[in-house]
């Protein structure tokens, strides 16, 4: 307990995530929900907010990605040693899973942030004696098995991660709940405050709803239909026994099939948001009759900025790391300085596809990055669409990186993978194009520093938020993006970057329809805009570099979304 007396003096948010993405060591994180977390948490961190975060610890990780020449992603466990990196608690609590009682304990991990504020993270783990074989492995894999498998996940993420706090003795005046994961807290929460049927007449009264709502706020971070999780009523009474009544349980998760973790968190929330604005236009339409926020999601200004930039920032406005919007102020650094911190971060990157790829990049070839996870709905082989004419654009004067892995279930986001490896072959003696492996926040930082232009293509309005562009943003590389989630809010045409498609006003056509329409659009700009500004007019080029800092980086960051957390959710 000596470990965590210094967490126990005030009420604490309790921030729950199924993943949290801290360091490239801790492979507890997938992709863009897991870093955001990590942000988060940095961010809470340095402005010494009264936050703890509980998640799973994912023993296996979500998997090392190897590809073979033909493009096929092969999966590895992820082996990690949770003794490295935190601390094991004496501390025990059980859940009862299928009538079994399965026991969980936790490790810490403190985020310490330079100038003085401490977060504990708790990794929650069901590997021990104890335990059948079986429910040994339930903290395992990051989304891994199957619903069966998931559904145990999210009964010790949200009952066990609210035992936990208690046992713990953490007092928490909020449960932040990302996604529908940890909604089972609710069911918790519930339990905990109902009151006894004396007291009341009707029985129904006996769940204290208002009091566990004032108690939670729930962030929604996808409008994909597939990321909203859903369990059938003979599966949640089968590991849940007689936790909830059904018809309770029916009523909360909105459904007569199955218990919709979405809307039992949304029924069971004070605040609610969405993750940018066009998220909560999108969301509001999805879930009909809840009142819906928005907080555009930021980023960790110190964490997702690279040496280069770091120092020429220190240079110029001491303390801007946790004062972010000084970086408004960029214009009154020189031209040459900017285009030395981007050339030298750009060597970086190269020289690393180099060495890893054997491609045999430039520095000078203006380079074009794209990384996120591999699924369909991001089309990262939109930019081949027109082979021809993207050959006859982009021949000699462009060079391209790719990385993202794709979900092991996930077919169609394979595919994607292989297909880009196709283009890079079919392209190899006009457009050089690399594909890194196993992507991870060390390569992410790379990327979003070392390439010229972030390149974002998802079929709208299927991008919730998306953060990798506010990131490139943060070390002067320019944005050129679909029209959804955060760009809508922070481009600027010609200006702060471009847009690809549409104004976001318009509906969107079919899906044939959308990638004519964009990747004629894509290859129009590339042509007579990026590619004729990169080689002809640098000074051009660094003002919108500049303009990308001092109108993107000063705004999208985590710390002002956590001030906003803090005055619209927490409070």
């Amino acid at each position: 307990m000596s470990l965590l007396t210094d967490f126990l003096d005030e009420p604490k948010i309790a921030y729950f995530s199924m993943e949290i993405g801290l360091r490239k060591e801790i492979p507890t994180y997938s992709g863009g929900l897991g870093v955001l977390a990590g942000d988060t948490i940095k961010s809470a961190a340095d402005l010494k907010l009264p936050l703890t975060a509980v998640t799973l610890l994912s023993r296996k990780g979500f998997f090392e990605q190897d590809i073979t020449p033909e493009g096929r992603q092969i999966e590895h466990p992820s082996e990690w040693n949770p003794s490295d990196f935190m601390e094991l608690l004496p501390e025990k609590v059980t859940v009862e899973i299928e009538g079994r009682a399965v026991s969980v304990r936790a490790w810490l991990y403190i985020v310490e942030s330079i100038v003085g504020g401490r977060v504990p993270v708790l990794f929650l783990d069901t590997d021990m004696e104890e335990n059948s074989p079986e429910d040994r492995t339930i903290t395992d894999y990051l989304y891994g098995g199957d619903r069966l498998y998931r559904i145990k996940q999210e009964i010790v993420l949200g009952i066990g991660g609210v035992r936990m706090l208690s046992a713990l003795g953490f007092e928490i005046k909020k449960y932040h709940m990302n996604e529908g994961h940890s909604a089972f807290l609710t069911l918790e929460l519930l339990r905990r405050y109902r009151r006894s049927i004396e007291e009341v007449w009707d029985e129904k009264l006996i769940w204290d709803t208002e009091k566990v709502r004032s108690m939670c706020v729930f962030t929604t971070h996808t409008p994909v239909e597939a990321g909203h999780d859903r369990f059938s009523h003979d599966l949640v009474a089968r590991c849940l026994g007689d936790f909830i009544p059904l018809d309770v349980l029916k009523e909360l998760g909105g459904e007569e099939d199955n218990l919709n973790m979405t809307l039992l968190a949304l029924n069971l929330s004070d605040y609610v948001n969405g993750v940018a604005k066009k998220h909560r236009d999108v969301s509001r339409v999805m879930f009909p009759g809840y009142e819906i926020h928005a907080i555009t999601n930021g980023v960790h200004s110190f964490t997702w900025t690279s040496d280069s930039f770091k120092r020429l920032f220190d240079g110029y406005f001491p303390g801007w790391a946790n004062e972010p919007e000084l970086l408004v102020r960029v214009e009154k650094i020189p031209h040459e300085e900017i285009w030395q911190a981007h050339m030298e971060a750009k060597r970086h990157l190269i020289d690393y596809v180099n060495d890893t790829t054997g491609t045999g990049m430039n520095h000078d070839t203006l380079t074009i990055g794209f990384a996120r996870r591999a699924t369909a709905y991001k089309r990262g082989d939109l930019l081949f669409r027109d082979i021809e004419r993207l050959k006859r654009i982009a021949g000699g004067k462009v060079q391209i990186i790719y990385a993202g892995k794709a979900h092991p279930q996930d077919e169609p986001g394979k595919k994607t993978i292989e297909r880009i490896f196709s283009y890079i072959g079919e392209l190899r003696d006009s457009i050089k194009i690399a594909y890194l492996k196993n992507y991870n926040m060390e390569i992410a930082l790379k990327m979003v520093s070392g390439v010229d232009v972030w390149l974002n293509t998802p079929l709208r309005p299927l991008e919730a938020s998306g953060t990798s562009g506010m990131k490139a943003a943060h070390n002067g590389v320019l944005n050129f993006s679909v029209l959804d989630g955060w760009w809508i809010e922070g481009y600027i045409e010609g200006y702060t970057g471009w847009s690809i498609g549409p104004a976001p006003s318009e509906l969107t056509p079919d899906e044939e329809t959308a990638d004519r329409r964009d990747s004629e659009d894509l290859y129009n700009k590339l042509e007579q805009e990026i590619i004729p500004l990169f080689y002809n007019d640098r000074d051009g080029w660094i003002r919108m570099m500049q303009h990308a800092i001092g109108k993107i980086a000063y705004y999208f960051n985590s710390h002002r979304m956590m001030r906003r957390y803090v005055t619209e959710g927490y409070l």
